[in-house]
């Protein structure tokens, strides 16, 4: 296996640091920003004295915390378009390197897009691109500030100051058609690190082992950081296996520290497997000594062998197993992109619990500790660049595409997790050029490829949605969105064999469609019965949109949590029959903010995930439980329906979502009987009943029992509701109640009556929440309980004030309706 390290450039000048490793020590700069969200005339303007009282022009800087994105909350704003310009950091740095010649470097493990870094008033480095890890060295930049005039006025700290800048530019990935955020800011961790005078600059562990598990192979080479040109250090390797058990160990004296340099080649008979339900992990640390200076390297690696079977399924350590996926975007309420390290644990955990086996990184390299996790929980990964829509830019725009494809191959592919490198996304998709030429398309694509085989050739590469390039790439995704944008739900199995038959490895990823939370339908077909069911279910140009064309599930349909279950739930029965497939992933996880669907149900956002913005579950999660997950689960359908409707002795549809062997429901305390599971039997696999309802308050319990192993585990799960049979008519007030309330908080729901004050459930008119006085209120969350503006979820709609201590006064009001107010003390 030959292999090759390109050394190519970040747009670093002066003092950089290219490639990346697991810093031996890393120092998190979270603390004591300021920042500012428009552009300075100079960079003397971030360090020049400011004196009280003074004539000149000061800007207003406030403080922040790192991870800092300024798109934090204008990214769902529903009356703006997000920040996209200059905006600038800075704080003041105590430099105390440990190591005699050692280097200080700034580590970014992500920043948006193109980033400026000043050291007094030196530049030092600029970097394109949002999602690639980078480091800059510092060391010359601080020595010679130390030594100037200037100094004595910080007493003995360095100035930092960092431009951020997510400027719209056609030449730089990803394109501003992509239905995506691109964000600005500082929003992964910026780290300071001191390295001895000789580190490691890149540590790169192949570990592979044959289809039966039987012998593995482990091969470890290193680039050096060595500025001083030090000619030899002693390396020793050890390599630990899952149990802390040591199985390799090694000495060896380095005389040649240039270039790629081997450290280990070993054989390992029998080694301990990773797999989804064994995520078995080795350590392999290395220890690098110097004449001065001991200093550590760990990386955790793992065994595995995959393959996709030609037109059949994927194969993981020689046997099958279904990639059962979903998506990810680096997105959070109130936050933006800025995700702290338990957000982003608590996200990948809860994927982990929803029986997630496999994601996509949609659609750019994401934060280092995601694929920490990925490796920790077993999850398999495709991940890729953010060569996203928009056509094929210039020669600046291309060499950024290899770069990042350079920078994620060599920054993540140790991870065991990954499998897949991905290309680009919906490169079909014209309009950022006036040339859109498919060759020139597929001659990138080739290069993309042919660099990612050249870095790392014990991976596959892919692409989703460019059927001009699907046979230059390894692993292909059509577009097949049965039941949302073309066609039924139903059709799914066939369109999806019939697109597998036109390549020689076929992956489905992206599909599912959009539910506003709290949204539910006692019939969730009204609206699409004029769907065309002509075997059709991709997407095309314009079927987004809301407006326009056939008759389609995302235009016509009523966007409710009721509809998105039962079209998840039938893509999960027939997955589960389909015995050539190598996986699905469904997109995505969580809703994301983009600049493209401001007329959204909640407003700029993308609502197609299973939970919000805010990790708050919606139904469809359940319905991925009761299929994937190992751990026993219950849940009735309808946790946030608080009032059904119909006639009087209507026979209602009743449904669990279970994993368990049977399962048993009570209605208002009288048991309904016990169902038997069977993925089979379509919805809710079998496990749902037909009754009649009191009107007003009822209840209902489920008991599930799963056996594991020897014993029986029973688990349980309740929900109240009102029933309503009064009809309504059209929309006459807003009705507005405080539904909790503490001395630090209320919630207030807006419900749509008529005018006989009856309830309109079924109403989906905007309501508009305001406020005024000394309260706060929780909006541009992106969420279905944290928007001033969306629509109502059976008419009715919620949201949290802060009280601050003193009076407010909130405004309720929707289209046609007088506005109504609400005092809040």
């Amino acid at each position: 296996m030959k292999r090759y390290f390109l050394f190519i450039t970040c747009c670093v000048i002066l003092f950089s640091v290219k490639g990346q490793i697991n810093y031996p020590e890393k120092i998190r700069l979270t603390d004591n920003w300021l920042f500012l969200q428009e552009d300075i005339g100079n960079i003397w303007e971030a360090v020049r004295p400011y004196s009280q009282g003074a004539a000149e022009s000061v800007p207003i800087w406030k403080e922040v915390k790192l991870p800092h994105c300024y798109n934090e909350e204008d990214a769902v704003d529903p009356d703006l378009n997000y920040y996209q310009g200059p905006a600038w950091y800075k704080t003041t740095l105590k430099i105390n390197n440990p190591y005699k010649d050692g280097r200080t470097i700034l580590h970014f493990e992500g920043a948006g897009q193109k980033t400026d870094v000043y050291v007094y008033m030196t530049k030092v480095a600029s970097h394109v691109g949002g999602y690639d890890e980078w480091s800059v060295d510092i060391t010359d930049a601080v020595g010679s500030f130390l030594k100037s005039k200037d100094a004595k006025r910080f007493k003995g700290k360095i100035p930092l100051s960092i431009r951020c800048d997510n400027s719209r530019d056609a030449e730089m990935i990803p394109s501003d058609l992509s239905d995506f955020n691109v964000y600005g800011g500082i929003y992964r961790y910026l780290n300071l690190v001191y390295l001895p005078a000789v580190s490691i600059q890149n540590l790169f562990v192949d570990a592979s082992v044959d289809n039966k598990g039987k012998m593995g192979k482990l091969n470890m080479k290193v680039n050096f950081n060595n500025p001083l040109s030090i000619r030899e250090v002693k390396a020793e390797i050890i390599v630990l296996d899952p149990s802390g058990k040591q199985c390799v160990s090694k000495q060896v004296q380095l005389n040649d520290l240039k270039g790629e340099v081997d450290l280990l080649s070993a054989e390992l008979k029998n080694p301990i497997l990773w797999h989804p339900d064994a995520p078995n992990l080795y350590t392999c640390e290395v220890r690098i000594i110097t004449s001065d200076t001991i200093t550590n390297y760990k990386e955790r690696i793992g065994f595995r062998n995959f393959e996709f079977v030609k037109n059949g399924p994927f194969l993981l350590n020689g046997k099958r197993l279904l990639l059962r996926g979903t998506h990810r975007h680096e997105d959070h309420a109130g936050v933006g992109a800025a995700l702290t390290e338990e957000m982003i644990i608590r996200e990948m955990e809860m994927m982990k619990e929803m029986g997630v086996n496999f994601i996509r990184l949609g659609h750019y390299q994401q934060s280092r500790i995601v694929l920490e996790q990925c490796d920790k929980l077993g999850i398999l990964v495709w991940e890729e660049i953010p060569w996203c829509r928009g056509g094929l830019g210039g020669n600046t725009y291309q060499e950024q595409a290899k770069r990042m494809l350079t920078n994620m191959i060599i920054q993540h592919r140790n991870h065991p997790s990954i499998i897949l490198w991905g290309m680009g996304n919906e490169n079909d998709w014209p309009n950022d050029f006036p040339e859109f030429d498919k060759q020139k398309i597929r001659a990138f694509m080739k290069t993309l490829h042919d660099l990612s085989h050249t870095l790392d050739d014990t991976r596959k590469t892919c692409i989703r949605r460019c059927d001009f390039c699907k046979d230059i790439i390894d692993v292909y995704s059509p577009s097949i969105w049965a039941g949302w944008y073309r066609g039924v739900y139903t059709d799914y199995k066939k369109v999806s064999l019939s697109e597998m038959k036109k390549v020689d490895h076929f992956l489905h990823v992206e599909w599912g469609g959009d539910s506003h939370a709290r949204r539910h339908a006692e019939d969730p077909f009204v609206g699409i019965d004029k769907v065309i069911t002509d075997g059709t279910a991709d997407e095309r140009a314009g079927d987004a949109s809301l407006y326009g064309g056939n008759s389609r599930v995302s235009k016509d349909g009523e966007w409710s949590e009721s509809y998105i279950c039962e079209l998840i739930d039938w893509h999960l029965k027939e997955q589960e029959t389909m015995d050539w497939l190598t996986g699905a992933a469904y997109w995505p996880f969580k809703d994301f903010s983009t600049p493209l669907r401001p007329e959204n149900p909640v407003p700029y956002v993308n609502q197609k995930g299973v939970v919000e913005r805010d990790f708050t579950p919606k139904e469809s999660y359940y319905v991925f439980q009761s299929y994937w997950a190992n751990k026993p689960m219950i849940h009735i359908y309808g946790h946030s329906w608080p009032v059904r409707w119909g006639d009087k002795d209507e026979k209602k549809s009743l449904r669990v979502y279970s994993n368990c062997e049977e399962v048993e429901l009570f209605l208002n305390g009288t048991s309904l009987g016990i169902k038997k599971r069977n993925s089979q039997d379509f919805p809710a696999s079998g496990l749902r009943w037909e009754s009649s309802l009191l009107e007003g308050k009822n209840s209902l319990k489920a008991i599930g029992k799963k056996k594991e192993g020897k014993s029986t585990v029973t688990v349980t799960d309740e929900v109240a509701f009102d029933y309503q049979t009064q009809k309504w008519g059209k929309e006459a007030q807003v009705s507005v109640r405080k539904i909790e309330e503490t001395l630090d908080y209320v919630w207030v729901e807006a419900v749509l009556i008529d005018k006989n004050s009856i309830r309109c459930l079924d109403s989906k008119n905007y309501i508009y929440f305001g406020l005024t006085g000394d309260g706060q209120m929780i909006q541009n969350q992106g969420t279905s309980s944290g928007s001033r503006t969306l629509q109502a979820y059976n008419g009715r709609a919620k949201i949290k004030i802060m009280k601050n201590g003193g009076n407010s006064v909130l405004s309720v009001k929707s289209p046609g309706l007088k506005t109504v107010f609400l005092s809040i003390q």
